[in-house]
This record gives C-alpha cells, structure tokens and sequence, in this order.
C-alpha cells in the first residue's frame, strides 16, 4: 500500500467514527452541548455590548499586536475553557466506552463543532444585536 492509499483510509475511517457519534450512547449531547455554548456566548455577546465591544471573533482576527490578541483570547479562555474541556473529556469517555481507544484528534473536532463554534457564533449575534437594541433606544 502506498502512503495516499493509506492517509485516504485513515481519513475515510475517522469520518466514519465521527459521523457514527451522533447515534447511540451519549448522543444527548449533540443537543445540550451546542445550547449550552450558544447560552453562555449569548451571555458574553450581551456583556460585550454592554462594555461597548466590538464583535469578538473579529476583534481577536484584527487585533493591532499580539498583546491585544493574547489579551482577547485570554478574556474568551475564561468563557470557553471549562466548557471547551467538559466537551473533549465527554468525547473521550465515548471513545473509551464505545472504540476502546483514544482518539485526541477527533476529540478535539467534536469539541469543536459541539462547543466552540456555537459560541462563537451567538457571542458575535449578541453583541450585534445587543448594541443595535440599545442604539435604538437611545
């Protein structure tokens, strides 16, 4: 076998095991992991607006220097790091209990799309949606 027959099966296979996590055991977490991330962004976008914030994932994008930068992702670590972590440890008990194994990298991108993409996504339409509300009455 040559090394692109062997990358492709790898890829095919993890797809597979990705795909197969939303049925069976733990697949309530395919729902209470996105709400709970979009709850708590929507928490964060609405203290953004608030303060007078720019959208976050934009401000950490275009952050002037890297002090800036680190300072942004601190404060979204602070929000997103318990969560985040909860995310990769429940993915990794499924790993144990369901392929006997770990898989790091695959917990890394169920902990991803399930936690951080939804918070993210409801931090920056909080925020939004937050100042246009509070233009608007003023």
């Amino acid at each position: 076998m040559d090394f692109f027959h062997v990358i492709g099966k790898y890829i095919a296979d993890s797809w597979d095991m990705i795909v197969s996590r939303s049925g069976g055991m733990f697949h309530m977490r395919f729902i209470m992991q996105p709400v709970v991330a979009s709850l708590l962004g929507i928490r964060a976008g609405r203290r953004d607006a608030r303060h007078g914030r720019p959208p976050y994932f934009w401000s950490v994008l275009k952050a002037g220097d890297a002090y800036d930068r680190r300072a942004l992702l601190h404060d979204g670590w602070k929000d997103m790091g318990r969560m985040f972590s909860i995310a990769v440890a429940l993915d990794v008990v499924y790993e144990l209990i369901e392929f006997h194994w770990v898989y790091p990298i695959q917990a890394l991108i169920i902990a991803t799309a399930l936690a951080l993409i939804p918070y993210l996504i409801m931090r920056g339409l909080a925020n939004r949606l937050g100042k246009r509300v509070s233009h608007a009455r003023s």
